[in-house]
């Protein structure tokens, strides 16, 4: 019995200190025609947009990212062509590079950013 104790404490404590060294942070992002520059839904061909996100505390290791899209926005008369991706990760942010290309128009796209890193 003492040995089934010893060893459920053990396994309570390694849990709780992997639990301690998950770092999790998370937020929005949004391109629109309110932001400065904004050119997704005009002209043809390549347009980008780039969100600069800045975490509230720095990771101590480089997090990876996880970016979904929970809104968009786009012209019915074209086919709705984009892709979402983050570049440029380190421990303090990253950017996030909204795209769409040929003749889609893009009048507004959203999502949610998760960064994940171990210790």
């Amino acid at each position: 019995m003492k040995k089934l104790i010893a060893v459920v404490a053990i396994f309570i404590a390694l849990t709780a200190m992997v639990s301690a060294q998950t770092k999790v942070q998370s937020g929005t992002w949004s391109v629109n025609p309110s932001v400065a520059g904004y050119n997704m839904d005009k002209n043809t061909g390549e347009r980008t947009m780039t969100i600069d996100v800045e975490f509230p505390k720095p990771f101590d290791t480089k997090p990876t990212i996880f970016l979904s899209v929970t809104q968009l926005d786009a012209d019915k008369d074209a086919n709705s062509r984009f892709n979402v991706e983050a570049m440029s990760v380190s421990r303090d942010g990253f950017t996030i590079k909204v795209r769409t290309w040929a003749d889609s128009k893009v009048y507004s796209i959203s999502g949610f950013w998760l960064a994940h890193a171990e210790k």
